[in-house]
């Protein structure tokens, strides 16, 4: 009797410790299984982030590549810009000034403005004449000596402070006037040469 009790005794100990090792190859299965598809998806994971990253890293360096080229392309043209002013400046601006300085070919220029304003002498002149103050005394000689007939046919000859080199010229009854200073004449052939310049400075051969 008490042989058969030991050998059921040891017959379950060896089924409880098979199933038990049944039980425990089937959990280290399991867990293996398990961390070979966590360790696929964190590599899965890990490829993603990587992809990402080298995408917005491609983004960026095309954005960064595309405002440099921009911002070169940029400072290039106003550089080109600064250079021409500063040769048209040179070319113009002293010369004009200079020009309008010399009396002489300011009052040949009104005496031409006024004469062919009414070539055919079909009435008065109804001009009013617009001067610098500072060069009053010249001009009431000139028109004292040449412009005495244009005065007393009509033409009205003011000064003024505001006015520094040149002349403007006019209807008498019109709210415009034709404007003649130095300021004008450079404006004018700067605006000219601007063009011109850029393209003898810059044009590709």
């Amino acid at each position: 009797m008490t042989t058969k009790i030991q050998e059921l005794t040891e017959k379950l100990y060896l089924e409880g410790l098979e199933k038990g090792k049944q039980e425990s190859e089937k959990i280290i299965e399991e867990a293996k299984k398990q961390a070979k598809d966590i360790l696929q998806s964190a590599e899965h994971e890990a490829e993603k982030i990587i992809a990402n990253a080298k995408k917005e890293s491609d983004d960026l360096k095309s954005k960064v590549e595309a405002d440099i080229k921009l911002a070169s392309k940029q400072i290039l043209s106003v550089l080109k810009q600064k250079i021409t002013d500063f040769i048209v400046t040179k070319v113009v601006d002293s010369p004009v000034q200079k020009a309008l300085e010399e009396q002489d070919y300011v009052k040949k220029i009104i005496e031409t403005i006024i004469t062919n304003w009414t070539p055919k002498k079909s009435g008065p002149v109804e001009l009013s004449l617009l001067l610098p103050a500072n060069k009053e005394e010249e001009f009431a000689d000139f028109f004292l000596k040449k412009g005495r007939q244009l005065l007393d046919e009509g033409l009205e000859v003011k000064f003024d402070t505001r006015l520094k080199s040149g002349f403007k010229i006019g209807p008498k009854e019109s709210s415009y006037k034709i404007s003649f200073t130095d300021e004008d004449f450079i404006n004018f052939f700067k605006a000219y040469l601007r063009p011109k310049t850029a393209q003898l400075l810059f044009e590709e051969k």
